[in-house]
Protein backbone atom coordinates (compact mmCIF):
# COMPACT_ATOMS: atom_id res chain seq x y z
CA UNK A 1 0.00 0.00 0.00
CA UNK A 2 1.17 3.46 -0.87
CA UNK A 3 2.17 5.63 2.07
CA UNK A 4 -0.76 7.88 2.91
CA UNK A 5 -0.88 11.28 4.57
CA UNK A 6 -3.62 11.30 7.20
CA UNK A 7 -4.85 14.24 9.26
CA UNK A 8 -6.54 13.85 12.63
CA UNK A 9 -9.34 16.40 12.58
CA UNK A 10 -10.12 18.46 15.67
CA UNK A 11 -13.15 17.82 17.83
CA UNK A 12 -15.51 15.01 18.65
CA UNK A 13 -17.83 13.49 16.05
CA UNK A 14 -21.12 11.63 16.29
CA UNK A 15 -22.80 8.98 14.17
CA UNK A 16 -26.56 9.38 14.28
CA UNK A 17 -29.57 7.46 13.00
CA UNK A 18 -32.96 8.92 12.18
CA UNK A 19 -36.07 7.34 10.69
CA UNK A 20 -35.77 7.07 6.91
CA UNK A 21 -38.68 9.48 6.37
CA UNK A 22 -37.16 12.22 8.54
CA UNK A 23 -36.27 15.39 6.63
CA UNK A 24 -32.63 16.45 6.78
CA UNK A 25 -32.40 18.51 10.00
CA UNK A 26 -32.37 22.26 9.36
CA UNK A 27 -28.95 23.89 9.46
CA UNK A 28 -27.01 20.63 9.41
CA UNK A 29 -25.49 21.49 6.03
CA UNK A 30 -24.75 25.13 6.86
CA UNK A 31 -21.41 25.83 5.14
CA UNK A 32 -20.54 28.42 7.81
CA UNK A 33 -20.31 25.66 10.43
CA UNK A 34 -16.95 23.85 10.59
CA UNK A 35 -16.40 20.14 10.24
CA UNK A 36 -17.42 17.22 8.08
CA UNK A 37 -21.10 16.43 7.71
CA UNK A 38 -22.22 13.36 5.79
CA UNK A 39 -25.86 12.46 5.26
CA UNK A 40 -26.94 9.16 3.75
CA UNK A 41 -30.51 8.03 3.19
CA UNK A 42 -31.21 4.34 2.60
CA UNK A 43 -34.55 2.53 2.38
CA UNK A 44 -34.24 1.88 6.13
CA UNK A 45 -32.65 4.96 7.70
CA UNK A 46 -31.22 8.45 7.50
CA UNK A 47 -27.63 8.34 8.79
CA UNK A 48 -25.71 11.44 9.80
CA UNK A 49 -22.04 11.84 10.63
CA UNK A 50 -21.27 15.28 12.05
CA UNK A 51 -19.51 17.17 14.82
CA UNK A 52 -21.04 15.89 18.08
CA UNK A 53 -22.38 19.30 19.07
CA UNK A 54 -24.49 19.37 15.90
CA UNK A 55 -25.99 15.87 16.19
CA UNK A 56 -29.77 15.92 15.69
CA UNK A 57 -31.55 15.91 19.06
CA UNK A 58 -34.22 13.45 17.91
CA UNK A 59 -31.70 10.89 16.62
CA UNK A 60 -30.21 7.77 18.11
CA UNK A 61 -26.66 9.05 18.57
CA UNK A 62 -23.31 7.35 19.15
CA UNK A 63 -20.66 9.86 20.26
CA UNK A 64 -16.97 9.97 21.17
CA UNK A 65 -15.69 9.44 17.61
CA UNK A 66 -12.57 11.11 16.22
CA UNK A 67 -12.13 11.77 12.52
CA UNK A 68 -9.05 10.88 10.49
CA UNK A 69 -8.97 12.16 6.90
CA UNK A 70 -6.71 10.87 4.14
CA UNK A 71 -5.19 13.87 2.40
CA UNK A 72 -6.61 14.08 -1.08
CA UNK A 73 -7.82 14.39 -3.61
CA UNK A 74 -7.46 10.70 -4.38
CA UNK A 75 -7.84 9.31 -7.88
CA UNK A 76 -10.77 6.95 -8.39
CA UNK A 77 -8.29 4.45 -9.87
CA UNK A 78 -6.55 3.97 -6.51
CA UNK A 79 -7.51 0.70 -4.89
CA UNK A 80 -7.30 -0.77 -1.42
CA UNK A 81 -7.08 2.41 0.67
CA UNK A 82 -9.94 1.60 3.04
CA UNK A 83 -8.98 -2.09 2.99
CA UNK A 84 -5.42 -1.27 4.07
CA UNK A 85 -6.45 1.19 6.76
CA UNK A 86 -9.10 -1.21 8.04
CA UNK A 87 -6.61 -4.06 8.19
CA UNK A 88 -3.98 -1.97 9.96
CA UNK A 89 -6.48 -0.73 12.53
CA UNK A 90 -8.05 -4.16 13.00
CA UNK A 91 -4.60 -5.61 13.72
CA UNK A 92 -4.31 -3.03 16.50
CA UNK A 93 -7.77 -3.90 17.84
CA UNK A 94 -9.28 -0.56 16.80
CA UNK A 95 -12.91 -0.52 15.61
CA UNK A 96 -13.74 1.96 12.88
CA UNK A 97 -16.47 3.62 10.87
CA UNK A 98 -15.58 4.69 7.33
CA UNK A 99 -17.00 6.97 4.71
CA UNK A 100 -15.81 8.28 1.39
CA UNK A 101 -16.34 11.52 -0.46
CA UNK A 102 -15.56 12.54 -4.03
CA UNK A 103 -12.08 13.71 -3.00
CA UNK A 104 -10.98 11.35 -0.25
CA UNK A 105 -11.63 8.74 2.42
CA UNK A 106 -12.38 9.26 6.10
CA UNK A 107 -12.06 6.92 9.07
CA UNK A 108 -13.67 7.48 12.45
CA UNK A 109 -12.31 5.76 15.54
CA UNK A 110 -13.47 5.99 19.13
CA UNK A 111 -11.67 8.75 21.05
CA UNK A 112 -10.35 6.20 23.55
CA UNK A 113 -8.65 4.35 20.67
CA UNK A 114 -7.19 7.39 18.89
CA UNK A 115 -3.67 7.08 20.27
CA UNK A 116 -3.56 3.37 19.42
CA UNK A 117 -4.90 4.10 15.92
CA UNK A 118 -2.30 6.80 15.25
CA UNK A 119 0.47 4.50 16.49
CA UNK A 120 -0.72 1.64 14.26
CA UNK A 121 -1.00 3.84 11.17
CA UNK A 122 2.45 5.31 11.72
CA UNK A 123 3.89 1.82 12.26
CA UNK A 124 2.39 0.84 8.89
CA UNK A 125 4.36 3.67 7.27
CA UNK A 126 1.69 6.35 6.99
CA UNK A 127 2.27 9.99 7.86
CA UNK A 128 -0.24 10.98 10.53
CA UNK A 129 -0.56 14.64 11.46
CA UNK A 130 -2.25 14.92 14.84
CA UNK A 131 -2.35 18.50 16.05
CA UNK A 132 -3.86 17.22 19.32
CA UNK A 133 -0.87 15.02 20.08
CA UNK A 134 -2.41 11.53 20.20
Amino acid sequence: MKRLAIDVQPGEYAVARLDRATPVPAGLLDPAEPGLVSITRTPGELSVVCPAARAPETATVDTDWRLLTVRGPLAFTLTGIIAALSSELASAGVALFTLSTFDTDHVLVKAADLSRAVTALRAAGHEVDDVNGA
